[in-house]
């Protein structure tokens, strides 16, 4: 993909020209901070990234603590704005698009999602329906679920496994739970895109599992691309056909588990020596911590 340079606005106008993409996003000349730049540019959270994401495959996005992570995810979302270069989503800027659109077309699971009223499990999934309710001129937008709504709410309950407990208030969950519960709401949008920010940071193994195999089984059957930010190496290489890795706020490598996945690349990421092999089911890289008295090269 070739870089642009330049003002924003000439960005995202090449960007918008490309309606018919074959990407699901494609990102250029991103720079990000959080407040005003200085001058000296120090504290960029995210400079120049250039990236893409193909439709109906699993993009992982990884890197040490700082690295821009959740800041990339974030922007992807439109949930925060690049101050210079620009994201296009399906051929279209994401300038050009207002919150109420991404909603239909993107969902958003944030790694903590604070719970601070009482609403039960199925009330809390139906929120998902929200960007797609139907307005008329006297109810604003209230009591607007219809026969489709609760459909799509109690098939993403289902898949989640969480039907059980549609009747219990969130606030009664167990951690695990509530992370479940956000996912199905996120499923119960009908996205297109799916952005995850360590959806399986307080989940059991088993669910861990269950988890990754769902988003795995909903990108092959029904064509959704996933966008996942973790720590965990080894959910990112068994898992996502590509993975991105950022190293102060800049992309280091971008390609499959098996071009980004290497000592070298592991040593000058994270500035520690792992051992790496071939998963005996997979083939895919597998990541080892290595002994207590290794060195690390900070």
């Amino acid at each position: 993909m070739s870089r642009l340079s330049g003002p924003a606005s000439s960005v995202d106008a090449a960007l918008s020209s490309g309606r018919n993409s074959a990407h699901a996003y494609e990102v250029q000349g991103l720079h990000f901070c959080y407040g005003r730049p200085r001058t000296e540019g120090l504290n960029w959270v995210l400079r120049d990234v250039t990236l893409d994401v193909e439709p109906g495959g699993i993009l992982g996005i990884v890197g040490p603590n700082g690295s821009g992570k959740t800041s990339l995810l974030k922007l992807l979302a439109k949930l925060a704005v690049p101050q210079r270069g620009g994201i296009a989503l399906f051929g279209t800027s994401l300038a050009r698009l207002s919150q109420e659109e991404m909603a239909k077309t993107v969902a958003f699971v944030p790694q903590e999602s604070a719970q601070m009223f009482p609403f039960t499990v199925a009330e809390t999934v139906l929120m998902g329906r929200f960007p797609h309710r139907r307005r008329t001129g006297w109810n604003l937008g209230f009591g607007w679920e219809d026969r489709e709504d609760c459909a799509a709410a109690a098939q993403a309950m289902a898949i989640m496994d969480i039907g059980h407990l549609a009747s219990r208030a969130i606030t009664d969950l167990s951690g695990g739970e509530r992370q479940r519960t956000v996912i199905a709401r996120a499923l119960a949008q009908t996205p297109r895109v799916m952005l995850l920010d360590e959806p399986t940071a307080f989940l059991d193994l088993q669910h861990q599992i269950d988890i990754c195999s769902v988003l795995r089984r909903l990108c092959d059957e029904r064509g959704l691309t996933v966008v996942i930010v973790s720590h965990d190496l080894n959910l990112a290489s068994q898992y996502c056909d590509r993975v991105v890795m950022l190293k102060e706020g800049r992309v280091s490598a971008l390609g499959t588990p098996s071009e980004v996945m290497s000592v070298e690349r592991l040593r000058e990421v994270y500035g520690c020596d792992v051992l790496i092999d071939a998963h005996p089911e997979s083939g895919l890289p597998r990541i080892t911590l290595p002994r207590q008295d290794a060195p690390c090269h900070r």
